[in-house]
């Protein structure tokens, strides 16, 4: 079998780092990206290919793809988006420049690097690119407005890129996850604590069940799956003849997307306020 290259981005932890020795156990040829010396050290260590790559850095992007491109000939079979983090806070709490953050992270980094590969799969006559987005990219939650803003773009990024390499042989495949055991929540506590004033906010006493929520052990939501639930669809996004255009994981994501389509926008925001509204879940 000749061999399959893939570029994860975020494999520090959770998701990505699971998804990155999953896919080298099935013989896949993984770089695996971090933004942290430390944490590329400790991958390499795990013997996992890794390198230096932080999304948010143009210069960073193009060095990484250089390195691996040089590596593997040219050639990278498939790319997977999974870098980013959850800038939580309500919405007229957020600065401009806490926006700022959660996008180049979530969505401009993304999409920087995936233009960069876009040329290599079109040369090689195909390829898997694969955006993990959210149940927040399909519906919104109270307090996550920031991140749902970044979800949602990359939904719709992806789907107009979908359409534009239509008959290219290049996939474009959505992963949503709901609830998954990873560091998500710390990441999150410490964007909230960075970027947000909690006592002068009309929203302080939300924001004390929030971060009581964000440092709480063990799973915070229901339905939480390990990130092995991710694994198994990106493994059917990448390896599969026809892949899907969206993954769902998780129950709460099978669930929201059946009641946006079903149920009244009033509605709706009833039940999205009481499973996240008060910040306690």
């Amino acid at each position: 079998m000749n061999t399959r290259n893939i570029l994860i981005t975020g494999c520090s932890s959770g998701i990505g780092y699971c998804v990155a020795h999953g896919l080298k156990a099935r013989g896949w040829r993984v770089f695996a990206t971090a933004r942290q010396a430390a944490d590329v050290a400790r991958l390499q260590a795990e013997g996992l290919e890794s390198l230096l790559l932080d999304v948010r850095d143009s210069a960073s992007i193009q060095m990484a793809v250089a390195a691996i491109l040089e590596h593997t000939e040219g050639r990278l079979e498939a790319l997977f988006n999974n870098a980013g983090y959850g800038q939580v806070g309500a919405v007229e709490d957020i600065s401009r420049e806490a926006f700022r953050e959660q996008f180049e992270a979530n969505v401009f980094g993304a999409q920087e690097l995936t233009n960069r590969i876009i040329p290599v799969m079109r040369r090689q006559g195909g390829g898997r690119i694969l955006y993990n987005s959210s149940v927040l990219g399909l519906v919104a939650f109270p307090y996550r407005g920031a991140y749902v803003a970044s979800k949602f773009a990359l939904e719709g990024l992806a789907d107009a890129l979908r359409l534009e390499l239509a008959g290219t042989g290049i996939y474009i495949c959505l992963i949503e996850p709901g609830p998954i055991l990873s560091r998500f929540r710390d990441n999150a506590h410490a964007a909230w604590q960075r970027h947000v004033q909690a006592e002068p906010s009309v929203h302080r006493d939300n924001y004390a069940a929030m971060e009581a929520r964000l440092l709480k052990a063990g799973p915070a939501a229901p339905f939480t799956l390990p990130p092995e639930a991710v694994l198994k669809r990106v493994i059917h996004a990448l390896e599969s003849p026809r892949p899907q255009a969206r993954y769902p994981v998780t129950v709460p994501t099978y669930l929201f997307t059946a009641l946006r389509r079903l149920l009244p926008t009033r509605v709706l925001d009833v039940i999205l306020w009481r499973v996240g509204g008060d910040g306690r879940r």
